[in-house]
């Protein structure tokens, strides 16, 4: 890269940026291809990742060789002092496609409330996610997940949201990108509150990543996880399995995985199922390998039935 070459250009020239929406899911057109695919969470490694046990360099690597999975779902709190070195960008990039590992998205956090009550503020964190749509494009993502972070009351909350991922979609859209929101604590964990705010929204780059487990509302309420799932994945460009701890059988103990993937198979979602172990019984690698046994087994027994 020359010294007058900025870093919107390189990542536009290297990434190739087309017109139009890429594409978060198959449609299953052919009925060999699987009822759903498997990809990777980084934030499923997250502690040997802040414990720098392990390199996000890597990720993809691992993601491979480790677990056998060929799709990953970077998490930006790995990235964050690396965001303006485009050569580790170019090495991030070149490691997984050394691999054959897909990346799917950039799940990015501490970057503002999109929802923020402040207009200015909202705005700014707007723009605090302008650089990881452009990593998203460079590493050939379909989407980055962002937060419905807001404050007041639940109509209020529902506007500013609507209004900061409105604007952070329509940036979106001229990358080809797609931003999809994960239940994530807040009102965000209200399934019929955070349909609402994609209805509003109403852009088509604007999407879900519905979370088996992200349902808790505080104060030791709980949303019902079904119910919420069942509301999201009219909207949803992903899918994120979180698990936490296993039976003898290995079945997750806290998520009927067969309930689940019934209903996001009834949704017409083909695409990946995001592993995200986040338990602590099982080390992070055997969590992982649960996991992805566990959708495997519920697949096949989905394909056979």
């Amino acid at each position: 890269m020359t010294p007058m070459q900025t870093r919107r250009d390189f990542l536009a020239t290297a990434s190739g940026l087309t017109a139009g929406l890429l594409l978060p899911f198959s449609l299953r057109a052919d009925s060999k291809a699987p009822l759903y695919q498997i990809s990777l969470a980084q934030w499923s490694l997250h502690k040997a990742f802040f414990a720098k046990k392990l390199d996000p360099i890597n990720f993809a690597v691992i993601a491979k060789k480790e677990f056998g999975i060929e799709a990953v779902e970077y998490v930006n709190q790995f990235y964050k002092d690396k965001v303006s070195d485009n050569s580790y960008l170019s090495e991030l990039k070149k490691k997984a496609d050394g691999e054959g590992v897909k990346g799917l998205l950039i799940m990015c956090d501490g970057e503002g409330a999109l929802g923020d009550a402040n207009e200015k503020a909202r705005a700014k964190a707007v723009s605090n996610h302008q650089k990881w749509l452009e990593w998203a494009k460079f590493l050939g993502c379909h989407s980055i997940r962002v937060n419905a972070q807001s404050s007041g009351t639940y109509e209020e909350q529902l506007d500013r949201a609507a209004d900061g991922l409105g604007k952070l979609t329509e940036n979106a859209a001229k990358l080809g990108l797609n931003v999809i929101v994960e239940n994530h604590g807040g009102l965000s964990s209200n399934g019929a509150w955070l349909a609402a705010v994609m209805k509003k929204v109403n852009l088509p780059g604007c999407g879900t990543l519905p979370d088996f487990g992200n349902f808790n509302l505080g104060n030791g309420k709980q949303y019902d996880r079904y119910k919420g799932i069942e509301e999201l994945m009219p909207f949803a460009k992903g899918v994120s399995a979180k698990s936490h701890d296993f039976d003898d059988k290995g079945n997750e103990i806290h998520t009927d995985y067969r309930r689940m993937m019934k209903i996001v198979l009834a949704a017409g979602y083909h695409g990946f199922v995001g592993i995200e172990y986040e338990g602590s019984k099982l080390g992070e690698p055997e969590g992982i390998l649960a996991t992805k046994k566990l959708l495997e087994a519920v697949r096949t027994e989905m394909t056979k039935g």
